[in-house]
C-alpha cells in the first residue's frame, strides 16, 4: 500500500496511471487512499477523488470496489457534508445508466446493419450452423455480449445505493429517487425477476428499520415528509407491478401500504386513497366484452412458428441432431369464464348504466332484426365517457372510445349469429341494412374470420346476391388432407413391419462424407487448442484474483480485530438495554391482560347473560385471549344457523314459484311457434320474388360492365409497373445504405488501428527517453562519487603528512626539553636555527663569567645567564608547564624563543600551522 502526504498526490498518481493504460492500478491506488484511516476528515479534494473513483469503477464494472468506497466515504462525510455523498451517488448512477444505454444503442445499430435480405452474403456457414444448433439468433448473442453485462452492473448499482442509503434520515429523498429509478428500469426492460427482488429488498429495509430503533441516523416515520416519501415509493411499486402484470406482487404492495399506515397510525393524503370503482369496473367489463366471442386455437403468428419449426427440423436432420418436438399445452382463459367471474365477483353492480345495458344486449338478448340499432346509440354514449384515475394505476387515464371498434365487431358477430339461427338464406342488401357500423365488404371479412374459427356457418353467393346460413360444416374434416394422412399412416405401418437397420444406415451415410468428417475433426482440434489457451489465461487471471482476495481478507481481518473491541464495549450497553426492554414488555403484557379482561366482561354484560365472576389474579393474558375467542366463535355459530334457516325458506319459496309458472310458459311457447311459422312462410314467398327481380337486374349490369374489361387490364398493368419500379428503387437505396455503413465502419477500424499504432510508437519513444535520462543520471552520480573519493584521498594524504610533521616537531621539542632539564648542550645538528656570531659573542662573556664564578658543574638559571639582565629579579613562579597553560606545548614553545628571534618566529609559525590542521580534521 502506497502512502501519500496529501490526497492530491494520490489523484495525480491515478491520472498518470490512467494515461498509460493502467486503470486497475489507478483504481487500487484510490481505493487504498479512501479506505485508509489517515484521511478521516472531509475535504473538497476527497470529493474529486470519489468522482474519479466511481468513474473508474463504472468503466471497469467493479461493483464491489464501488460499494466499499461509497461506504467509507459515507463514514467520512456523514456528520460534516452529507450533500457531497449525495452528489457522488448521483454521479455514480448517472454513469451506470449512460453506459447501459450506450450498450443498448450499439446492439441496436449492429442489428440494423446486419438486417439484409441475403444472410449468406454477410454470414459464414459456421455462423448459420451455430444459429440452428444453439437456437440463438444474432440479436441474442449481441445482447449477451454487449447489453447483459452492463444491465447486470446497472442493477448492482441500484442495489448498492439502496443498501448504503437505507438507514440515513438525511438522504431519504435520494433513497426514494433511487427506488423509483430502479422501478422504471424494471418496467422499461421487462425485468420481472429483478422487480420481485427489488420489492423484497425494500420490504426488508423497512422491517430492519422497525427492528433496530436505537440507531442514531434512523429515519422517523412519524414525520409527515418521511411518511409521504415511503408511501409514494409503495404506490409507485404498485403501479409498476400492475404494468408488468405481476398481480401477486401488486397484492403484496397493497399489503405493504396498509401495513405502513397501520404502523404509523396516520392517515395519508386523500388523493392516494380514493378509488374510482365505477370507472375501473366499466373499463374491465368493456375490455372483457371486446374479446372476440370465438375461441382462437392459435395466435396470429402460428403459421410463422410452424414454418420455423419445420425449418429447424430439416436442419436437425441434415446435421444428425435429435430435436424433440413438444406439444404446446398452454391453456388460454376463455371469454365466457372471464365474464362469469366478473359477474360472480359483483363487478356488474359497479359499472355505469350504459355499460350495463350494452352488456345485457350483447350477451343475454335475442334481437336478430334490431340488435345493431339498439346498440348504436349506446356506443355513441360510451365513446364520450372516460377520465383519469385518481390512484396508482398502470394507465393514468382511460377513454372508453378505444373499445368502440371492438364492440361494433362484437355486435356484428352477435347479429350474424342470431340471424343464422332464424334464417337459412338472406339477401345481402337486407343484411347490410341491419348492420349500420360497416360496409358489407368489412362485414364479409369479419364473417370469414368467424367461419374460419368455426363460430359461424355461412356462405356468400354474389351471383345470387344472397347469404346462405348452413348448419353443417363447409368442408368435412375427414376429407381434408386425406392423401397426406394416408401417406403418414402407411409410413408408420411400414416402419413397424420392417424396422430399419440404424447402424448400417448410419455407417453407410458416414462413409461417403469421410473427408468432410476429417476436416471437421481438424477444425475441432484447432478450436480445442484455442480453448485450452483461453483456459490457461483464465487460470492465470483466477490466480491473480485469488492473490487480491487474500490481500482483501487480510484487510478485512484487521478491520474485524479493530471492531471486536467496539463490539465488546457495546455488548454491555446492549445487555442493559435488553433488560430494560424486557421489563417494559412484562408491564405491557399486564396492561393488555387487564384490557382483555375488561373487554370480556363488557361483552358478557352486553348480552344480558349471567356469567360467574372471573378471578383476575388467576388468569393470564393467554387465558383471557382464549376466553374472548371462544365467545366470538359462539356468536359466529349462532349467526350461521340463522342464515341456513333463511336459505332453506327461500329455496322452498322459489321452487313453488317455478312450479306455478311452468304451464304458462309452455302455452306461450306453443302460441309463439304458430305465429312464427306463418310469418316465415309469408317472408319466404316474398324473398323468392325479390330474388328473381334481383337476378334479372344483375344480368343487365353484367352486360353493361363487360365493356370495361380492356380498360381495367390497362390500368392494372400500369399500377403493377409503377409499384415494381418503386420496389426496385427502395432495394437500391437499401443496398447503398448498407454499403455506406460498412464503408464507414471499415474507415473507423482503420482509424483506430492507426491510432493504436501511433500510441504504441509514442510510448516506445517515451520509454527510450526515460531510459536515456536514467542512464545519464547514473553516469553523473558515478562521476560525482569518483571525484568525491579522489578529493577525500588527497585530504587524507595531506592530513597524514601534517600529522607526521607534528610528530617530528613534538619529538624534537621533547628531546630539547629533556636536554634543557639535564643541562646538556644542544647538539648543533639538531638545532633548527643558528644565531648570528655577533649575538653569540656578546652573550658568551657573561655566560663564561657566570660559569667561572659558580663553578663548572653548577646549574645557572636563565634569568642569571645574561650580563645586563643578571641583576633582574626572577620572574614570578608559574605552573609546571609555564604561561599558566595546561599543556606542555606552551613551555616548550617559550624555550624555543630563547634561541633567537629568527628561531622563535619559525617555531611559532610551525605551531600555528599544526594547530590549524588539527582543527580542520
Amino acid at each position: 500500500m502506497t502512502s501519500f502526504l496529501k490526497p492530491e498526490n494520490a489523484l495525480k498518481r491515478a491520472e498518470e496511471l490512467i494515461n498509460v493504460g493502467q486503470k486497475q492500478d489507478a483504481l487500487q491506488t484510490l481505493h487504498d487512499l479512501i479506505t485508509s484511516k489517515r484521511y478521516r476528515a472531509w475535504q473538497k479534494t476527497l470529493e474529486r477523488i470519489m468522482f474519479k473513483y466511481v468513474e473508474l469503477c463504472v468503466d471497469m464494472r467493479k461493483g464491489r470496489f464501488a460499494k466499499d468506497g461509497l461506504i467509507q466515504y459515507r463514514i467520512i462525510c456523514q456528520q460534516v457534508n452529507v450533500s457531497s455523498l449525495e452528489e457522488v451517488i448521483k454521479h455514480f448512477m448517472h454513469l451506470s445508466t449512460e453506459k447501459a444505454e450506450q450498450a443498448r444503442s450499439q446492439a441496436q445499430e449492429l442489428e440494423e446493419a446486419l438486417d439484409v435480405d441475403d444472410l449468406e452474403a454477410d454470414k459464414r456457414p459456421e455462423d448459420l450452423m451455430l444459429s440452428y444448433v444453439s437456437g440463438e439468433k444474432g440479436k441474442d448473442r449481441s445482447d449477451r455480449e454487449l447489453v447483459t453485462p452492463w444491465f447486470k452492473f446497472l442493477w448492482e448499482t441500484y442495489r448498492t445505493v439502496l443498501e448504503i442509503l437505507r438507514n440515513n434520515s438525511k438522504l431519504e429523498a435520494l433513497y426514494a429517487m433511487t427506488a423509483h429509478r430502479a422501478f422504471q428500469f424494471c418496467k422499461q426492460y421487462k425485468r420481472t425477476t429483478e422487480f420481485r427482488r427489488l420489492c423484497e429488498i425494500i420490504r426488508n429495509h423497512l422491517a430492519n428499520l422497525n427492528k433496530y430503533r436505537d440507531q442514531r441516523d434512523r429515519p422517523d416515520l412519524s414525520a409527515p415528509e418521511s411518511l409521504q416519501l415511503y408511501l409514494d415509493t409503495r404506490f409507485e411499486q404498485l403501479k409498476i407491478a400492475t404494468e408488468l402484470e405481476l398481480w401477486q406482487e401488486a397484492f403484496r404492495s397493497v399489503e405493504d401500504i396498509h401495513g405502513l399506515m397501520c404502523m404509523v397510525k396516520k392517515t395519508p393524503k386523500p388523493s392516494l386513497m380514493t378509488k374510482d370503482l365505477q370507472l375501473i369496473a366499466s373499463s374491465v367489463v368493456l375490455a372483457a366484452l371486446s374479446v372476440p366471442p370465438h375461441d382462437r386455437t392459435h395466435g396470429a403468428s402460428h403459421l410463422e412458428l410452424e414454418h420455423e419449426k419445420e425449418r429447424n427440423l430439416r436442419m436437425a436432420n441434415l446435421i444428425g441432431f435429435n430435436l424433440e418436438t413438444k406439444p404446446d399445452s398452454r391453456e388460454m382463459l376463455s371469454r365466457s369464464s372471464l365474464l362469469a367471474e366478473l359477474a360472480s365477483k359483483g363487478v356488474m353492480s359497479c359499472v355505469s348504466q350504459e355499460v350495463k345495458d350494452i352488456y345485457y344486449l350483447l350477451e343475454h338478448e335475442f334481437l336478430p332484426s334490431d340488435l345493431a340499432l339498439k346498440v348504436q346509440p349506446l356506443l355513441n354514449k360510451i365513446s364520450k365517457l372516460g377520465g383519469k384515475f385518481t390512484f396508482a394505476s398502470s394507465v393514468p387515464e382511460v377513454q372508453f372510445s378505444q373499445y368502440v371498434p371492438a364492440l361494433e365487431k362484437l355486435a356484428t358477430l352477435r347479429l350474424l349469429q342470431q340471424v343464422s339461427n332464424v334464417y337459412q338464406t338472406m339477401k345481402i342488401d337486407n343484411l347490410a341494412g341491419l348492420i349500420p357500423f360497416f360496409d358489407f365488404s368489412v362485414v364479409e371479412k369479419i364473417s370469414v374470420d368467424a367461419v374460419k374459427q368455426k363460430f359461424l356457418s355461412m356462405k356468400v353467393d354474389h351471383m345470387k346476391n344472397v347469404v346462405i346460413f348452413c348448419k353443417t360444416s363447409l368442408e368435412a374434416d375427414g376429407l381434408k388432407d386425406h392423401l397426406a394422412s394416408f401417406a403418414e399412416q402407411l409410413n408408420k405401418a411400414r416402419q413397424m413391419i420392417c424396422p430399419p437397420d440404424r447402424k448400417q444406415s448410419k455407417l453407410g451415410a458416414l462413409l461417403p462424407t469421410l473427408s468432410e468428417v476429417v476436416a471437421k475433426e481438424h477444425k475441432r482440434l484447432l478450436a480445442r487448442k484455442s480453448i485450452i489457451e483461453k483456459r490457461k489465461e483464465e487460470q492465470e487471471r483466477q490466480l491473480l484474483e485469488m492473490e487480491r482476495e487474500e490481500e482483501n481478507k487480510k484487510l478485512r481481518l484487521q478491520k474485524v480485530n479493530d471492531e471486536a473491541e467496539k463490539i465488546r464495549i457495546a455488548a454491555e450497553s446492549d445487555a442493559r438495554r435488553l433488560k430494560r426492554i424486557q421489563k417494559e414488555m412484562e408491564e405491557k403484557e399486564k396492561e393488555e391482560a387487564q384490557h382483555l379482561l375488561e373487554e370480556a366482561k363488557r361483552i358478557i354484560a352486553g348480552k344480558g347473560k349471567k356469567h360467574p365472576p372471573i378471578e383476575t389474579a388467576n388468569l393470564s393474558r393467554q387465558a383471557l385471549l382464549q376466553l374472548t375467542l371462544m365467545q366470538q366463535q359462539k356468536e359466529r355459530q349462532d349467526m350461521e344457523k340463522k342464515l341456513q334457516k333463511l336459505a332453506k325458506t327461500m329455496d322452498h319459496l322459489e321452487r313453488a314459484k317455478r312450479e306455478e309458472a311452468a304451464p304458462l310458459i309452455e302455452a306461450a311457447y306453443q302460441q309463439r311457434l304458430v305465429e312464427e311459422r306463418i310469418l316465415h312462410e309469408r317472408e319466404q314467398q316474398l324473398e323468392v320474388e325479390l330474388s328473381k327481380q334481383r337476378h334479372a337486374g344483375d344480368l343487365n349490369e353484367k352486360e353493361r360492365l363487360s365493356r370495361m374489361i380492356g380498360n381495367k387490364e390497362i390500368y392494372q398493368e400500369k399500377v403493377v409497373s409503377h409499384r415494381q419500379a418503386e420496389i426496385n428503387r427502395l432495394n437500391r437505396e437499401r443496398e447503398e445504405r448498407i454499403t455506406r455503413i460498412l464503408q464507414s465502419r471499415k474507415q473507423e477500424r482503420e482509424k483506430m488501428r492507426k491510432l493504436k499504432y501511433f500510441l504504441q510508437v509514442e510510448e516506445e519513444r517515451r520509454q527510450k527517453l526515460r531510459e536515456a535520462e536514467e542512464a545519464q543520471k547514473r553516469e553523473e552520480a558515478e562521476r560525482k562519487k569518483k571525484e568525491q573519493l579522489e578529493r577525500q584521498a588527497k585530504l587524507d594524504e595531506i592530513a597524514e603528512k601534517q600529522r607526521q610533521r607534528e610528530r617530528e616537531i613534538e619529538e624534537k621539542a621533547e628531546r630539547e626539553k629533556r636536554e634543557a632539564l639535564l643541562g646538556r648542550p644542544t647538539e648543533p645538528a639538531l638545532r633548527p636555527y643558528e644565531p648570528p656570531a655577533r649575538q653569540l659573542e656578546s652573550g658568551a662573556a657573561p655566560a663564561a663569567a657566570a660559569a667561572a664564578t659558580s663553578g663548572a658543574g653548577k646549574y645557572v638559571p636563565k634569568f642569571r645567564r645574561g650580563g645586563a639582565d643578571a641583576t633582574r629579579a626572577p620572574p614570578p613562579e608559574a605552573d609546571r608547564w609555564g604561561n599558566s597553560s595546561s599543556k606542555p606545548d606552551g613551555d616548550r614553545w617559550d624555550r624555543n624563543t630563547s634561541f633567537g628571534s629568527g628561531g622563535g618566529s619559525r617555531s611559532s609559525s610551525t605551531w600555528s600551522s599544526s594547530r590549524v590542521s588539527r582543527d580542520r580534521q
